[in-house]
């Protein structure tokens, strides 16, 4: 396998501030620009509010990196002095005290304080160097799992109706890799290794099922608010069987689950996952009330990313950990994990409906964008001093306009705005890395690792 890529020159937090140039544009100096596309505060509300983050392009002469341990891969287009909340070392945690460390849950996620960090450095666009990851690669150690949680999923479903099992067959049979139960699987193989367990257990993979039902359930449901027709190339439950089905098949799924939580008998666990769904409602809420509002902040965008995407793998990894018993500084960790891979997941998937064919995408290119849903390339792009302020005027009237939306496009890519996304995508595929030092090696946990690479690699 070739070499890991670089991700970033440093394991900083979410959120850049008042980016003022791109790899299209140069800025002179740090200066800040006076217009209201520098001066907007990216980084003020939800759960990420504790954080602070400064974003200046210096002068090119200036240029500067500090190499994290994942390295470097290459081009800058200056450095971005970011600060960031001071993070614990989890290569520490194995001999700490599980009284000794804070509650890692969807209401306190981020409670560092800021603190300066080192600077990083921007990569041109169309710099970095793609691996090659192969999911049958990742998925070995859990592969066996795997197959034997698809048959429950599909007899869990179909034992109840006709129309169920027909419904089951269309979403569970979809194409997708099921990565969110893979990882469940993964964080318990490598948190069982941790505490000496020789296999791990039915609660395991109980949860495993539930993970992914609560998963399938959210979509089942988006695709109903969205009015989507396909999914993954396929047709959606409710192009098929109509709306009325996919949701009672939806809320079917939830209910199911919701079950299965209650018998695993873990009052930490039952509250983790019951939040994830109240967490789904609210990025849902959040992405319709952020609609077209070129105001959004970077923070928010993350915000609603956590709770659409990020909150049910964290919250499922932490939960994985703890039916193996480990510290609370391991299940923190975990959740760590779940949270960074998410966000990492979120962005790179925001990143492809710019940059992805519509027949790769299996749905039109800019969606996000054309139904006003402003992810991280867009919230970059306009704070863009020279392109800002055309972009803007374009969301706000709802490209009113023949030629208007692909100047829009074209617009997020002159501003820096992929450029900027990817390396956010970067920051938190090395924090999930970061948070897997505590774990002993593994074949579970090297798979963790490559899962992060993975992630990256949809880039290239």
């Amino acid at each position: 396998m070739a070499s890991a890529p670089v991700r970033g020159s440093i394991k900083a937090r979410q959120g850049l501030g008042s980016l003022s140039a791109s790899s299209h544009s140069t800025a002179t100096g740090a200066s800040q620009v006076s217009a209201k596309h520098s001066s907007r505060k990216l980084c003020q509300a939800g759960p990420f509010r504790e954080q602070r983050f400064l974003v200046a392009l210096a002068h090119p002469s200036s240029r500067s990196c500090e190499h994290s341990q994942h390295g470097n891969r290459g081009g800058v287009a200056g450095p971005l002095h970011v600060y960031a909340p001071a993070k614990e070392d989890c290569s520490t945690q194995r001999s700490s005290s599980s009284s000794s460390s804070s509650d890692s849950t969807t209401e306190n996620y981020l409670s560092n304080n800021a603190v300066p960090a080192t600077s990083l450095a921007l990569e041109p666009e169309g710099h970095g160097q793609s691996i090659t990851v192969s999911s049958s690669e990742i998925l070995a150690p859990v592969r066996a799992d795997m197959e034997q949680l698809t048959v429950n999923l599909k007899a869990v479903v179909g034992e109840r109706s006709n129309l169920l099992k027909a419904a089951a067959d269309q979403i569970f049979g979809a194409g997708g890799k099921k990565l969110r139960p893979a990882i469940v699987f993964m964080v318990s193989r490598a948190t069982a290794k941790y505490a000496g367990l020789s296999e791990i257990t039915e609660k395991h993979r109980r949860l495993a099922e539930i993970t992914e039902m609560i998963h399938t359930a959210s979509l089942m449901h988006d695709d109903v608010v969205d009015e989507s027709p396909t999914r993954r190339g396929k047709m959606t439950v409710n192009s098929r069987f109509g709306a009325k089905v996919a949701v009672l098949a939806g809320d079917f799924l939830f209910a199911q689950s919701s079950w299965f939580l209650a018998n695993l008998d873990n009052l930490e666990v039952i509250k983790l996952i019951s939040q994830v769904i109240a967490d789904f409602a609210s990025g849902e809420i959040s992405q319709q009330e952020y609609q077209f509002d070129t105001d959004i902040t970077l923070q928010q965008y993350l915000d609603k990313s956590f709770y659409k995407t990020a909150t049910l793998i964290a919250a499922s990894c932490k939960s994985a950990a703890a039916f193996s018993d480990v510290p609370v500084e391991v299940k923190n960790a975990m959740f760590e994990y779940g949270r960074h891979l998410g966000l990492a997941f979120q962005i790179v998937d925001d990143i492809l409906d710019f940059t992805t064919a519509t027949e790769q995408l299996g749905k039109p290119q800019g969606q996000d964008l054309v139904s006003g849903n402003l992810t991280a390339p867009a919230v970059f792009a306009l704070q863009h001093p020279q392109y800002g302020a055309e972009l803007e005027g374009l969301i706000q009237n709802e490209f009113d306009g023949g030629s208007s939306f692909a100047r829009a496009l074209d617009l997020v890519h002159l501003g820096g705005g992929i450029q900027a996304a990817r390396h956010l995508a970067r920051q938190e595929a090395d924090m999930a890395l970061d948070a897997l030092q505590c774990l002993p090696a593994s074949p579970a946990k090297k798979s963790l690792e490559m899962m992060v690479d993975y992630v990256l690699d949809r880039l290239y």
